[in-house]
């Protein structure tokens, strides 16, 4: 028997069994076992990586066995100590520019012992646990590096490509471009053209034969292909020379000026260290957008990640193999094909291995032209428009652009440190980018500061401030995240001056009506430089904090003008309000954590004053004010930007896609959780989303109208049906007597009823969510609730109607609150099955 066994999760509730006293204790898992999945993504892995390997190790004028020595090296030495379990290394574009230098400065064995001094040196920084620093470089850096490298190659593999021979510099190249078209070998350029058609419409090849013709990678197909033709025509091309292992190179020592080899494994550690970190960081992503995988596959350790790759680097250059790196494509290919353990690494490294003992006369057949153009194709790639539109959207585009041309005209390093001294001068910019404006309204002088207020602001701040004449109402909105010693003291000191001289100083912050301490003098600022409210809780007001139910307390006591604005809390005590007895229901919603407002647990509610006092609420309420500060933030802030989109909308009417059907539960935000904004969703909220069947006697037709308007009016497309976490109205159902009164409450949550007969109904399958059941009876019946309210929803004659012509979809949904998760009710398993939606990457 064998002494690995799979892993399982613990069960609280399961009990021990503990071996007899003299036998020996059960065997402990070793580790996840080898899984069909992660042979297929090996296999797929391997013949991507074959040839890949060999035309990076052809364009680095390296031996072309040195390609699948790091092949294999990355492939088990990192799948085994590394730190991201998908993640794929071997010999990397992007280091093919900085080893072609190395190789033709100091030769190869050097070389190698370069590669090894790198790995030791990622050994050490990984030891430090300092991985996570290397992703503070800017993306635009990284892209543009990627992107400098990408040409550098396609320029030199173009040369292959018309049946020439590259020169090691970019110039050069683009020198004797113009001779090199003018003497094209036809042979050669066929080849290479057949191998770019392959490689670029195999991915695209339509319908279902082309969804089974894509299991196979397009490099294998557009390498076999060109090799396949240029054989059967006979032509007489260079094609790969793989020299009998008995006489390949290993490392040596290192040869040559000091500096200069300090440089070289600088450059290859910083490169190699930078590519793989990113590389891990972007597979977990992939791995989050798999639901399937992301319970399953751990996210990466990047120190650890670090480690295996310096030990692979160390092997590889001591085998005479390329640096090493973490690969994209290979990654990407990896996840897509269903690996699930770092085993899929692993095997495609030894079949690497196979492959580089076994099928050399195989590998000897391919022509170095279609080589070329493989790896032309992969250096253009790293020219992504994706990462350009990407920057240009975050304003780096010029330290992209920097970094790129430095990159090609100088190298790599010296780009590099380019674009950082660019990205850093960029900062430099945008931090002392501050916007001072003054304008006088009604008397009052206002003075707004957007931006960073830092000791390079302070001559334009105190040019502003001295506009504002002596004794005069001043109003100074500060709209940035900070403020230095400098500007805090220039502020204050104009602050004091102005106060001695009669006048007041209102400081505003970011959020429209928060007052930044007294209204006169200079008790606003506090003496670290920042701003507080002057309460005596030292409370900050976060942009945030208003999804608190949070107010700063600012006291009564000044002027008029502070005691309309102030922020009071709506907190009481029992001596400040007179309690009435709850009764019905309501008592058992209140007993149920869900007083008042329903799927709210624990909120707290103000008991409606007696009825011997009736007051109306005035403007000086608190209440009255939040609304007032909320309005006053839209009409300020986003009103102007969103003014032309609303006039278009005024303009076309409306026209959304979408029915949004779901609870009026206050912690529902519709258009967060749906990424959604004016025009888009037709919103339909009450208590416990529920959906009256049509026909019934006494029912209710305000939900009914509002269906058949967005169906047969409006046209939308889609109708959804979302309940939540937590929803009052299902506790309520749950812990409903039947003797309760009957009041609008509870005749409007009969309509729930249905859903939990279906619940109690054994014979229909539990809703569940993927990968786990209701974690209790009450989120049982929310999910139930969804799918029964579905079922009312087709009944509805305008619906079905829709439906039957195809013109209407229904989607049913889940909201996790606690979790800020959404669930989609999935077509594609059996049972009623909610599933997990995951993160999207932001960035495609």
């Amino acid at each position: 028997m064998s002494a690995c066994t799979p892993t399982r999760h613990d069960d609280p509730h399961r009990k021990e069994h503990s071996h007899e006293p003299h036998s020996p204790p059960s065997p402990r898992p070793c580790g996840p076992r080898l899984t069909g999945a992660d042979v297929s993504a090996s296999i797929a892995v391997f013949l991507i990586a074959l040839p890949l390997s060999l035309g990076i190790a052809l364009a680095t004028g390296a031996p072309l066995q040195a390609g699948l020595v790091a092949a294999a090296v990355g492939g088990v030495v990192v799948g085994r100590l590394g730190g991201a379990p998908l993640q794929v290394s071997g010999p990397a574009a992007g280091l093919t520019v900085v080893t072609a230098e190395l190789i033709q400065r100091y030769g190869w064995r050097t070389t190698c012992a370069i590669t090894v001094l790198a790995g030791l040196a990622q050994l050490g920084l990984g030891l430090l646990r300092v991985a996570r620093t290397a992703l503070a470089v800017s993306p635009a850096i990284v892209h543009g590096m990627l992107a400098g490298i990408g040409v550098t190659i396609a320029v030199a593999q173009l040369h292959i490509v018309l049946g020439g021979t590259p020169h090691s510099s970019v110039l050069l190249n683009l020198r004797d471009l113009p001779a090199q078209l003018a003497r094209v070998q036809t042979a050669a350029l066929s080849v290479s053209a057949l191998t770019l058609c392959l490689l670029l419409a195999w991915p695209r090849l339509p319908g279902r034969a082309g969804r089974l013709l894509r299991v196979v990678p397009a490099p294998l197909v557009a390498v076999t292909g060109a090799t396949t033709s240029a054989a059967l025509l006979g032509f007489g091309l260079p094609k790969v020379d793989l020299p009998s292992w008995s006489s390949h190179a290993l490392a040596g020592l290192p040869e040559g000026p000091a500096l200069g080899l300090i440089a070289a494994v600088l450059t290859i550690t910083l490169v190699c260290s930078v590519q793989s970190l990113l590389g891990a960081v972007a597979v977990d992503k992939m791995v989050a957008a798999r639901p399937a995988l992301s319970g399953r596959v751990r996210r990466a350790d990047l120190d650890r990640e670090l480690l295996g790759q310096g030990a692979a680097n160390v092997v590889s250059g001591t085998l005479g193999g390329l640096p090493v790196a973490g690969v994209a494509v290979r990654s990407t290919a990896n996840v897509n094909a269903g690996a699930v353990s770092r085993n899929s690494t692993m095997l495609h490294g030894v079949l690497v291995v196979i492959a580089a003992l076994l099928m050399v006369p195989v590998l000897e057949l391919i022509p170095l032209a279609s080589l070329a153009a493989l790896v032309m194709a992969v250096g253009i790639q790293m020219v992504s428009l994706h990462h350009i539109r990407t920057v240009t959207r975050h304003r780096e585009v010029l330290v992209y652009a920097v970094t790129t041309v430095g990159v090609v005209f100088l190298g790599v390093l010296e780009g590099v440190a380019l674009g950082i001294g660019m990205a850093v001068a960029v900062a430099l910019h945008r931090l002392t980018r501050t916007r001072i404006t003054h304008h006088e309204k009604e008397g009052v002088h206002h003075v707004h500061v957007r931006g960073q207020l830092t000791f390079l602001a302070v001559p334009r701040l105190s040019r502003t401030l001295h506009l504002v004449p002596q004794g005069a109402h001043a109003v100074v909105e500060l709209d940035g995240s900070f403020m230095d010693h400098a500007a805090y003291e220039s502020l204050q000191d104009w602050q004091s001056t102005q106060t001695a001289h009669g006048g007041t100083v209102e400081l505003v912050g970011r959020r429209t009506g928060v007052r930044i301490g007294e209204p006169t003098g200079p008790a606003g600022l506090h003496p670290d430089g920042g701003t507080t409210a002057p309460d005596s809780s030292g409370c900050r007001c976060h942009p945030w904090t208003p999804w608190r139910n949070h107010q700063c307390a600012i006291p009564e006591s000044g002027g008029p003008a502070q005691r309309n604005n102030a922020e009071t809390t709506t907190t009481r005590t029992p001596e400040d309000t007179e309690h009435t007895e709850p009764s019905g229901l309501t008592a058992k919603l209140d007993a149920l954590g869900a007083p008042g407002a329903l799927g709210t647990p624990g909120a707290t509610v103000e008991a409606p004053a007696p009825p011997s006092s009736p007051r109306a609420p005035d403007a000086t309420t608190p209440t009255a004010n939040q609304l007032a500060r909320g309005i006053s933030a839209f009409q300020r802030n986003t009103a102007p930007l969103v003014r032309s989109e609303l006039a278009r909308l005024a303009r076309e009417g409306q026209q959304p896609s979408q029915l949004f059907l779901t609870c009026a539960d206050s912690r529902l935000v519709t258009s967060m959780i749906t990424s959604s904004g004016p025009g888009d969703l037709f919103v339909v909220r009450n208590v416990g989303n529920l959906v009256p069947p049509p026909g019934e006697e006494s029912g209710d037709d305000s939900v009914a109208a509002a269906i058949e308007y967005a169906v047969d009016v409006l046209r939308v497309r889609s109708i959804t049906v979302c309940g939540h976490s937590g929803c009052g109205a299902m506790q309520a159902l749950l812990a409903a007597d039947q003797d309760t009164a009957q009041t609008p409450l509870r005749r409007w949550l009969r309509y729930g009823g249905p859903s939990v007969a279906r619940m109690a109904d054994g014979s229909r399958p539990a809703a569940r969510l993927a990968g786990r059941a209701a974690a209790d009876t009450v989120e049982q019946l929310c999910l139930t609730n969804v799918i029964q309210q579905l079922e009312h929803l087709r009944a509805h004659d305008s619906v079905s109607r829709a439906l039957r012509a195809g013109e209407l979809e229904l989607h049913g949904m889940y909201f996790h609150v606690g979790e800020a998760q959404a669930y989609l009710l999935s077509e594609v398993h059996e049972g009623e099955v909610f599933d997990h939606v995951g993160v999207a990457d932001l960035t495609a």
